[in-house]
């Protein structure tokens, strides 16, 4: 009974300080871990989600006035042409994944957002067409791309918008809706007051390869970075368990030199 009592007085009554530094270690380690597990399986899971929704049959913007909800996450046809003078072009976004590779330098450039006029609907969809290097030396220097003119069918994902990213102050209010201009992020309900004209309350992202149009549409996985949340995960880990350790070490190393001095 003395001996436990000992040994519960090492590890704990007389390390008050290091047995609480301890625990806070323990529990920020493993909070921390777990929290980017969970983080992983969330990818996982939205990434099961779009796969899921993808396989539902293809929607058609043409045929219906599909909300948000009804269209979300499906692939979607349309049929109409371009408005290229109305375009919106997306600042600071990286450059996409390559085909087979998740490693290559990031770039910055734009995503390109183009109003789809819909055949036989008097009725505007907002299209991302893809990616377009940014001029290093003048931002305000449009890359050069190739915009099919007449009406065509294009096919896509239907997202509620193409992706945010931190933006300092708000846009310019003073802007001519007539000819592209450079934004931080895409407002869909503001650019239907702008124009003053009826879109669907979602974008279209295009899924068309092998054009030669100058835009890239290698889009990035949503699993993007769940090997690199498990590796958050157990670095984290690692270090609740390295606290324990050296915890339990530094008590028993107490309690063993206690026992020698009293011959135990």
């Amino acid at each position: 009974m003395n001996r436990k009592n000992s040994l519960f007085d090492a590890l704990v009554v007389k390390r008050v300080v290091a047995t609480v530094s301890a625990l806070l270690v323990v529990a920020i380690g493993c909070g921390a871990g777990i929290w980017q597990v969970g983080r992983a399986h969330g990818k996982i899971a939205l990434a099961a989600n779009l796969l899921a929704r993808q396989q539902m049959p293809i929607l058609n913007a043409n045929t219906h006035s599909w909300t948000l909800e009804e269209a979300s996450e499906r692939r979607m046809i349309a049929r109409g042409k371009y408005i290229p003078e109305a375009a919106v072009w997306l600042d600071n976004r990286p450059q996409p994944v390559p085909a087979g590779g998740a490693g290559a330098a990031a770039q910055a450039g734009f995503y390109v957002m183009m109003p789809f006029l819909l055949e036989g609907r008097d009725e505007v969809l907002w299209v991302n067409r893809g990616w377009a290097p940014r001029n290093h030396e003048n931002r305000e220097i449009l890359p050069s791309i190739e915009t099919p003119v007449g009406t065509l069918n294009i096919e896509g994902i239907v997202f509620a918008h193409p992706g945010k990213v931190y933006a300092l102050g708000s846009e310019d209010l003073n802007v001519d809706i007539n000819k592209p201009r450079i934004v931080q992020n895409f407002d869909l309900v503001r650019e239907g007051q702008l124009h003053g004209w009826l879109q669907t309350p979602f974008i279209l992202r295009l899924e068309e390869t092998g054009v030669a149009d100058g835009l890239v549409r290698e889009w990035v996985p949503l699993t993007t970075g769940v090997d690199r949340h498990y590796a958050y995960a157990f670095q984290w880990f690692a270090l609740a368990f390295a606290g324990f350790v050296f915890w339990l070490a530094g008590g028993l190393r107490q309690y063993w030199r206690q026992s020698a001095a009293h011959g135990d």
